[in-house]
């Protein structure tokens, strides 16, 4: 983040590692990933996402939407503004919402979407699972809507999965993604190519 200006970025949504380091998450895991079968387990990764790491982040951006952000609290300032995703994940070993701390003064919203297992919101347009902190790209969607406006410069920290990047590609905003892992960068870039290039095939056959 050091490269850019102050206040480059409209909106920062960003989705740092959190809460995976219990010991539900340990032993019963079983997610499969694309490309090799298995999740990586970040099980026993130490979150180093400290508070350098936010007070760059509110450098760099004017409002800012962070998943998890009920694990940083100390990092951030106080807000009433919070998201909860409501996953439909009851009776299960998993959290049934995830939280998400924002800048913004308005109040709590609530985002109902299905993610449980092979249960998804939107069954109809299914995705693939490349991560196993993959988040929809319709809650990216309705985050930008709700959150962001036309012309804003949008970036995201800790692409993961890329859905962040196929939310804001499809909704037209200009968009800045980072990723550590080598692996999961190379796997969300051929998620997004996969994407636009079915949302390419889908707009010529209307035209036509």
């Amino acid at each position: 983040m050091s490269r850019y200006p102050d206040k480059y970025f409209e909106l920062a949504v960003v989705d740092p590692i959190y809460g995976i380091s219990e010991p539900v998450f340990r032993k019963e895991s079983k997610n499969k990933c694309a490309k090799n079968g298995e999740f990586k387990n970040l099980a026993f990764k130490q979150d180093k996402t400290g508070r350098e790491y936010f007070v760059e982040l509110m450098r760099v951006s004017k409002n800012q939407v962070i998943w998890g952000g009920n694990y940083f609290i100390d990092h951030l300032r106080s807000t009433r503004s919070m998201i909860v995703w409501d996953k439909h994940t009851r009776d299960t070993q998993w959290a049934d919402a995830e939280l998400a701390w924002t800048s913004f003064g308005n109040s709590v919203k609530i985002f109902d979407f299905a993610w449980n297992g092979m249960i998804q919101g939107d069954m109809k347009h299914k995705e693939v699972r490349i991560h196993e902190n993959q988040k929809p790209v319709a809650l990216y969607k309705w985050i930008l809507k709700n959150y962001a406006k036309e012309g804003d410069k949008i970036l995201d920290t800790h692409l993961g999965s890329g859905s962040s990047r196929i939310a804001s590609h499809q909704m037209g905003f200009d968009f800045y993604g980072c990723e550590l892992d080598t692996e999961y960068f190379n796997e969300a870039n051929k998620r997004f190519k996969i994407e636009t290039m079915q949302k390419s095939i889908f707009s010529f056959a209307e035209q036509i």
